[in-house]
């Protein structure tokens, strides 16, 4: 499947395990809250779990970190001996993700090639990062990789499939496929089923991702300056996708390119998730600026775009201060969004003059900060989903922090695997 750039894989389940203590959220959530990975260690115990194989990131540059990282290759080398995985061949699986709200997530998994991966700003690959990479972040996550057998995916890839074509499809055909799994997930995390598609079934997917690549080829010669065609875009996980990415180009010095072709670390595990799937949610990360006088922020910022208060079809964001709030309307912008327009400004002002931008989750919480003196908040409204492929396709990754999709308890949990030496 060179084409689409995605494949079945030899996926690898548990048998006779407890799958609630298996089963563990992505290691970069609560990487603030030791005491919620503490919490899970105590849950787990002794049992089999993908948490013995991965790195929580609340571990990283602590001293537990090159101590975790052997101790989850060695996890990995026992499952593997004591036959405490099994392998379901070039399988694709359809995922149901119930979450805590009731509302349910569909997705797709298979592996995608490497080769077809490009998160540099402006990629003309099939698979794209969409937001920037932050290059300092790979070496840790490398430390973790480059010596594992096995890899464990939370990596979500979103397609953009508006007339629901190639994953709702199966829902329907569920009475077809054999159930693998079927619990509920530890921590707030709702519940999981997923079942393995029949090679008919398989099929069908692969045929609806060519005609949708078909219909984006065609489509690209009317795109700004003839852009490639974007099939897949990170939503999740990018920096472990990316990392994926630097093992095999690093792995690749070392063989002829005639051992590329099928060797297990070009491809890498992932879930794939129409970005159009009614339980997908994208919420605004906000600015806030501490440290600096608000009203001189504001005139820089009116210097820098011609900006209006009354609504004139420009780009709308809100700044808060401990004065006011008022919209503001950016006429003529730098980026599709009006959180990458703020961006190119915020960081020519800090460079010049100072000050701290963090980022926020949560109206209020923004609101908040930016009416303490000498802090200022600037606030968007949640991107639309119909927004997201066009604005990759003509500004390439967004700014790093544009939007989230739901809450950590969320997110994906590691479950699945794959060999990958």
């Amino acid at each position: 499947m060179r084409k689409i750039g995605f494949s079945p894989a030899d996926i690898l389940l548990p048998k006779g395990v407890d799958m609630s203590r298996w089963s563990v959220v992505a290691c970069d959530q609560y990487t603030s809250e030791p005491e919620y990975w503490e919490r899970v260690e105590n849950y787990v115990g002794d049992a089999p779990s993908t948490l013995h194989m991965v790195l929580p990131e609340a571990y990283l540059g602590s001293q537990k970190e090159a101590q975790r990282i052997k101790q989850a290759n060695e996890w990995m080398e026992r499952y593997l001996n004591e036959g405490l995985l099994e392998t379901l061949p070039e399988s694709y699986l359809y995922v149901q993700r119930t979450l805590p709200s009731g509302a349910v997530r569909h997705g797709l998994i298979g592996k995608v090639d490497l080769e077809e991966y490009d998160y540099t700003a402006h990629s003309q690959s099939l698979i794209r990062a969409t937001e920037g990479t932050v290059l300092d972040r790979l070496p840790p996550r490398i430390r973790v990789r480059e010596h594992a057998r096995l890899e464990l995916p939370h990596i979500m890839l979103l397609l953009d499939d508006m007339n629901r074509t190639v994953i709702e499809p199966l829902e329907e055909a569920a009475g077809q496929m054999q159930v693998v799994y079927d619990f509920p997930l530890m921590e707030n995390g709702g519940k999981i089923k997923g079942w393995q598609l029949t090679p008919a079934l398989a099929r069908q997917v692969e045929q609806g991702l060519e005609t949708l690549l078909a219909q984006m080829t065609a489509y690209g010669d009317h795109r700004p300056g003839g852009q490639a065609p974007l099939l897949f875009a990170v939503g999740d996980g990018n920096h472990s996708l990316a990392t994926a990415k630097a093992c095999f180009e690093k792995l690749k010095e070392t063989m002829p390119a005639s051992q590329w072709e099928n060797h297990p670390a070009r491809y890498a595990l992932v879930e794939l998730v129409n970005v159009h799937d009614q339980a997908l949610e994208f919420e605004p990360i906000h600015r806030v600026v501490f440290g600096v006088d608000p009203s001189h922020v504001l005139k820089e910022f009116e210097k820098y775009y011609e900006i209006c208060i009354g609504d004139n079809g420009g780009q709308k964001l809100w700044c808060v201060t401990q004065q006011e709030e008022r919209p503001l309307y950016i006429s003529n912008p730098a980026s599709q969004l009006a959180v990458g327009s703020l961006q190119k400004f915020l960081d020519d002002y800090l460079k010049k003059y100072g000050g701290k931008a963090d980022y926020i989750h949560g109206d209020e919480t923004a609101r908040h900060l930016g009416s303490q003196p000498g802090n200022i908040a600037f606030l968007f409204a949640p991107m639309a989903k119909s927004q997201l492929f066009p604005t990759v396709i003509a500004d390439g990754a967004l700014p790093r922090k544009t939007f989230s999709m739901g809450h950590a308890y969320e997110k994906r949990y590691y479950l699945e695997s794959r060999r990958i030496r």
